[in-house]
């Protein structure tokens, strides 16, 4: 293998703030692998999940490290480099699952969802997002979405550093607009909240019913995660029962482990390749998740189509897409998934189904 590692700068159209703060732009890291002509792509970038913070320039000596020790081998058979990618952090390690998995795909000439043997019409609409912000802010951003596409599903961010208040004032504005909207166009908006972790027990328990009763069908994260995963897991149980819409998991499940320890107390967990460290992990999890009767969502950061078109191929199993950030982006280089309405699809394009590259893009390569 001949592998490549490049850095290039995402810029968002519109910031996004979460409880833990803003982001208007990052850096991320394309790893290239070739082999017998054939060029695999990976995606990956630093994130802050408030109990574990990767930076992109770590990343990148991590994966600079790494690199050379695979460089001698063939892409395949995977299976052989998993011992190897094992001593990885999750979002390096998605880096290069990702490429493997790309390289495969292009390989046989298949898109990964038809080597997986999954149905490429099924699936749901994503949600588009909602930063944290003021009043105006906020319902500015939502027409803004409805310019550029008919979101029926909405996910608004909580947990505001202002307290529950503002928090409350943001749903009922949203709740309003989304009734407008359903009156103006006849189509019913779904409405889902994601604290990342900025609630208490006590502001979460006193919360829900009162969201429940606003019209929101989910509640992602409502307690920060614990680096314990008896405590965390604990505090999820505390919530159980006296949560009337669907509990999901997002900053605390991270792999199958997890998955498995938060079971009894979610009704669905959030994949992100970035934490899972890449497909392979994540396919194992939504498969998991289906076996035991738990909803996925499949999430994302502040990624560009790439990154966005890999985890697009799990789409088949996902109850809750919420793959938006690269429709957010100024200057993404790659071009994927397909969206059609608010609906995104895996490409029919081999691998995972990304085109477009940096070609045209200011870049830095960085030395394996």
């Amino acid at each position: 293998m001949r592998c490549l590692l490049h850095r290039f700068t995402l810029t968002k159209a519109v910031p996004l703030a979460i409880s833990r703060g803003t982001t208007a732009a990052v850096q991320h890291l394309l790893l290239e692998i070739e082999h017998e002509g054939v060029i695999g792509r990976g995606e990956t970038g630093g994130f802050d999940t408030g109990h574990r913070c990767f930076e992109t320039e770590t990343l990148a000596v991590e994966l600079a490290a790494f690199l050379p020790r695979i460089e001698p081998l063939a892409p395949q058979p995977m299976q052989a480099l998993q011992p190897l990618l094992a001593d990885l952090s999750p979002p390096a390690r998605c880096a290069v699952d990702l490429a493997l998995w790309d390289w495969w795909g292009q390989r046989l000439g298949q898109p990964l969802w038809r080597l997986w043997g999954l149905d490429r019409q099924a699936g749901e609409p994503t949600s588009v997002t909602l930063g944290l912000g003021t009043v105006a802010a906020v319902l500015a951003r939502l027409e803004r979405w409805w310019e550029a596409m008919p979101a029926s599903r909405i996910k608004l961010k909580l947990g505001s550093p202002d307290g529950p208040d503002h928090d409350r004032q943001l749903v009922e504005a949203v709740a309003v607009a989304l009734e407008r909207r359903r009156q103006v166009t006849g189509q019913p908006c779904e409405l889902q909240v994601d604290a990342n972790g900025g609630w208490g027990l006590e502001t979460a328990r006193s919360l829900l019913p009162w969201l429940e009763h606003q019209g929101v069908v989910l509640v992602e994260q409502p307690l920060g995660p614990l680096s314990d995963p008896e405590a965390d897991t604990a505090g999820f149980a505390a919530l159980e029962l006296d949560c009337p819409m669907a509990l999901v998991a997002d900053e605390s499940c991270w792999n199958v482990e997890d998955l498995l320890r938060l079971a009894p107390y979610v009704d669905g967990i959030n994949i992100k390749l970035l934490k899972s460290g890449g497909l392979s992990e994540a396919l194992l999890m939504a498969r998991t998740a289906e076996r035991l009767g738990l909803g996925v969502m499949l999430g994302c950061y502040s990624d560009a189509a790439l990154l966005n078109g890999a985890a697009s191929q799990l789409l088949p199993l996902v109850r809750w897409p919420d793959l938006d950030s690269h429709l957010n982006l100024v200057d993404d280089p790659f071009l994927g998934p397909d969206l059609e309405g608010d609906q995104l699809r895996p490409s029919d394009r081999p691998g995972i189904g990304v085109d477009g590259g940096l070609a045209e893009t200011s870049l830095g390569d960085l030395p394996c």
